[in-house]
């Protein structure tokens, strides 16, 4: 794991390592090995690694620690193509410990993305490309240009079969329940077209600021850091025609293929908010133009979807922690309900709504008749957890990812093609960014985003 110390290591991978360890999830013979600039011993590794632990959980005390522990090794010194730093070495101790010789290497770059081309050049400067596989973190490039820079390199140096781009948004179990709901229930399967949808909203806000990473988000954005990463996969999710079995190979390329009919980002329904005090947090720019929200109307030229319009939103200190994938349904045809949309019930529509926090659940919104003498119709809410079925454990979503990297399955992690399809979605919209627009904390953004979801109104509100 190349970062092993950075903050993602701590918060999300590791923690997600230990969960398998718990599972039971982990080969029967394995080392990890952590590898940064800093000098660390092996047991100062071990050590840091639990008190992650202890802050993030799991907790050491409800897993198997101390065997856990003796799998950890750690290499100081760096890596590069110059200087590989004590990682040879180690690697042969953890082979020594093995027994083998013949193992299958995994590598986890858990660096900032400037580093991974040299990186990636530095596994073939020592070696260590053939036969292993790779997880490359997002955002795996920054525009097009940067996009078929970096993954030419990748190309010329791995097989792309070796190859895990992450999401880690595709590993969240509410993310994967939508697939096999929609695939597993005719009702549900049924709807999913625009003869019954008249919206899809994808929700990611967050209440917290950006102190922690003030850095990396100043030189990225809302934008960047999760509209053409993490939303345009949700939407793909959604977008993709069923596929024909649940392989790997078959669910990536029915993503990919939906990826590759968005159409290209109009500018002008695309709006960037940044929240008010943003600037003064320290490591941001004096007068920094950074969105820290972005809310897009996408298209997708399709049948299924063609005319319903897919709406993105993401944001920092925003009114709620959500994240939610939304079908906002059209009301009936015909008959008593069809002139005046959702009956008596304040013009609100019905909806299927998959929220993505913790376990995740389904939420079904519906008119239904209002008790009393009165009648008429009035909007409820149904909710189904899906965390909570007898002899289950829900997984952290870098567990699911890490499952998959160790057994080859590649279905969570970003094809080539949908990647190449999304920078260029993006193309005219970075070219022709529109102002970012300022808009109080606790709120859902700039008024102008309300437009977006015109005639219609956000879900979430």
């Amino acid at each position: 794991m190349f970062g092993a110390t950075g903050d993602l290591s701590r918060r999300l991978v590791m923690p997600a390592f230990f969960q398998l360890a718990k599972l039971g999830r982990l080969p029967q013979r394995w080392r990890l090995i952590g590898s940064s600039r800093g000098e660390m011993s092996h047991e100062d590794f071990r050590g840091f690694i639990r008190e992650a632990l202890e802050e993030f959980g799991p907790q050491p005390s409800e897993g198997p620690w101390d065997d856990f522990a003796e799998h950890l090794l750690f290499a100081s010194g760096g890596f590069s193509a110059e200087d590989a730093g004590a990682l040879p070495g180690v690697l042969a101790e953890a082979r020594e410990q093995l027994g083998a010789e013949d193992v299958q290497l995994v590598h986890y770059l858990a660096i900032p993305p400037g580093a991974f081309l040299a990186t990636t050049r530095a596994f073939e400067a020592h070696g260590l490309a053939a036969g292993s596989r790779v997880v490359y973190e997002k955002p795996y490039g920054t525009s097009l240009a940067s996009f078929e820079e970096l993954d030419a390199e990748v190309q010329r140096v791995f097989d792309e079969e070796q190859v895990f781009r992450i999401d880690h948004f595709l590993a969240f179990e509410a993310a994967q329940d939508l697939i096999h709901a929609r695939l597993a229930n005719p009702w549900l399967a049924g709807v999913w077209n625009r003869e019954h949808v008249a919206q899809v909203q994808i929700d990611i806000a967050e209440t917290l600021d950006v102190a922690q990473r003030a850095d990396f988000y100043d030189a990225t954005g809302a934008f960047l850091d999760m509209i053409v990463t993490h939303l345009f996969q949700l939407a793909a999710t959604v977008a993709m025609e069923p596929p024909a079995d649940l392989r790997p190979r078959t669910v990536q390329a029915a993503r990919d293929a939906a990826v590759q009919r968005f159409r290209e980002l109009d500018p002008d329904e695309v709006v960037l908010g940044q929240f008010e005090g943003y600037r003064d947090i320290d490591g941001v720019a004096d007068g920094s133009s950074t969105d820290t929200l972005a809310a897009a109307r996408l298209w997708i030229d399709d049948e299924r979807w063609r005319g319903v319009p897919f709406l993105l939103r993401s944001g920092k200190k925003m009114a709620a922690d959500e994240q939610r994938i939304t079908l906002v349904l059209k009301p009936p045809a015909e008959g008593p309900y069809a002139a005046v949309e959702g009956g008596e019930s304040g013009g609100e529509p019905a909806a299927i709504s998959f929220s993505l926090l913790q376990g995740g659940s389904l939420d079904v919104r519906a008119a239904v008749r209002r008790p009393g003498v009165e009648g008429g119709t009035v909007l409820g809410t149904a909710s189904l957890p899906l965390d909570r079925f007898e002899g289950t454990e829900p997984a952290l979503p870098y567990a699911h990812l890490i499952d998959h990297v160790l057994s080859g399955d590649r279905s969570l992690f970003t094809g080539v093609e949908g990647l190449r399809a999304a920078w260029r979605a993006i193309e005219r919209f970075s070219q022709h960014r529109p102002a970012v627009l300022p808009y109080a904390e606790g709120t859902w953004g700039p008024d102008e985003v309300d437009r977006l979801a015109e005639p219609g109104e956000w879900f979430l509100r």
